[in-house]
This record gives C-alpha cells, structure tokens and sequence, in this order.
C-alpha cells in the first residue's frame, strides 16, 4: 500500500534531520494517512479511502465529498476516487 493520500495526491517528502552540532542526515516526512469511510450524498452509498488527515479537514469544510470531489483537479486524485467523482457526475446529470 503507498503512502498517497487518495483525494489530494499528498506523499512522502524529503528532509534533513538536523542535530545540535548541526550534523545533517536524510530523513522522511510521511503524511498522516488515516483510513476512512466517506458518504456520498447523491449515491447513498460508502467508499472507503485512504485519506490525509488535511484533506479529511478540507472534505469536512466545503460539506462533504460530492462538493469536495467536483471541485478537486483529476490528476490529483487516485483512481479509484476519480471513478467515484465520475459516477456522482452522472448520477447528478440524471436527476
């Protein structure tokens, strides 16, 4: 499983760890990775997707994953979130 976040493409990043006497050594900045279950209102189902605790925030403000998912760029988004923003789309032109 990679560490990617599956709504805003966020991974791993590089670093330095800094000791007192200013020694630098390489180190990994991991996102905070949270698996969650999301519920689309327009197809009253569940989707369960591994999201960073930024995006779960973001999701929670703009009120929900349907409004979350229409406004997100699709190559930030995994695939299996970009089949589920596809199908809201559909589902929501056919109402």
């Amino acid at each position: 499983m990679s560490r990617v976040c599956e709504l805003t493409g966020k991974g791993p990043m590089t670093g330095n760890n800094v000791s007192h006497a200013k020694n630098r050594t390489r180190r990994r900045f991991l996102p905070n990775l949270n698996d969650v279950t999301l519920i689309s209102d327009t197809l009253g189902r569940s989707f369960k997707l591994r999201v960073s605790a930024s995006a779960l925030r973001t999701v929670d403000h703009r009120g929900g994953l349907d409004t979350f998912l229409a406004k997100a760029k699709d190559a930030e988004l995994s695939d299996k979130a970009l089949k589920i923003k596809k199908d809201i789309a559909k589902a929501q032109a056919a109402a």
